[in-house]
Parts: C-alpha cells; structure tokens; sequence
C-alpha cells in the first residue's frame, strides 16, 4: 500500500494497517536502516497507575525512600561523560 507525505509533513496510515495492528492514538517513530518505524503506544491514564501502585500497596513514603535510595547510589559514583 501507498501512503502519501503531505507538504505539511503529515502521513495518512491505510485503516487497514491500523487495524491490524489494534486503535492507538499515538506512535512511537524511530528510524532504521533507512525505513521508519512505527509502533502503537497506548498511553496509560493516571487512574490506572494509581490502581497499580494501590495493587501494590506503595504508599508516599516507599516512593520517597526509594528516590532517597537512588541518589545515594548515584552520589557513590563517578559522573557519566556525555
């Protein structure tokens, strides 16, 4: 199938590729070996995070401790070159 590029950098996907793939609102785009790639992303509401973090029982303080964790590790350790 054929897509076109429109002059405002726009590209309509064929209904047909999008639903073999399943209805997603946003894609990540990356390009390899000269092709681009597109994958559905189904981005996560926030009520669902917060079921996932009530599922675990995570409450405020785990989530300072564990912020309160990462630093020390990251103070221990030489800065990365960038």
């Amino acid at each position: 199938m054929l897509a076109k590029l429109t002059s405002k950098n726009q590209l309509t996907l064929p209904k047909s590729i999008t639903a073999a793939v399943g209805a997603a609102e946003y894609f990540d785009v990356e390009a390899s070996d000269g092709r681009i790639v597109l994958t559905p992303v189904r981005i996560q509401r926030g009520d669902a995070v917060r079921a996932k973090l009530a599922e675990l029982d995570l409450q405020e303080q785990d989530t300072a401790d564990a912020v309160a964790w990462a630093r020390q590790a990251a103070a221990g350790k030489p800065a990365r070159k960038k």
